[in-house]
C-alpha cells in the first residue's frame, strides 16, 4: 500500500481534503533537480483535518470520482 506525505491545502466538502505532495525529479537530459507539486483529494473519516495541517495518506479503493487515498492522521499545523 503506497503513502504519501503532504500538506493539507484545501477542505473541498464533507470528508474530504485536498493534500498537495511535493517531490523532487530528475531532468533526464541535464540532470538538474526540480521539484513538482501534485494535488490529492482524499478521505477525512473524522473530519478533523484543516488548512495547513501536515499528513499522511494511504491508496485505497475508489471511494468517489476524485477520492482514491485516504487520511492516516494530522501530524502538526505549519502555521
Amino acid at each position: 500500500m503506497r503513502s504519501k506525505q503532504g500538506v493539507v491545502v484545501s477542505k473541498s466538502g464533507a470528508k474530504t481534503i485536498v493534500v498537495k505532495v511535493e517531490t523532487s525529479r530528475q531532468h533526464p537530459k541535464y540532470k538538474k533537480r526540480y521539484m513538482v507539486n501534485t494535488k490529492f483529494h482524499a478521505h477525512d473519516e473524522k473530519n478533523e483535518c484543516k488548512v495547513g495541517d501536515k499528513v499522511t495518506i494511504y491508496e485505497t479503493r475508489p471511494l468517489s470520482r476524485l477520492k482514491r487515498w485516504s487520511v492516516e492522521a494530522p501530524k502538526e499545523t505549519t502555521k
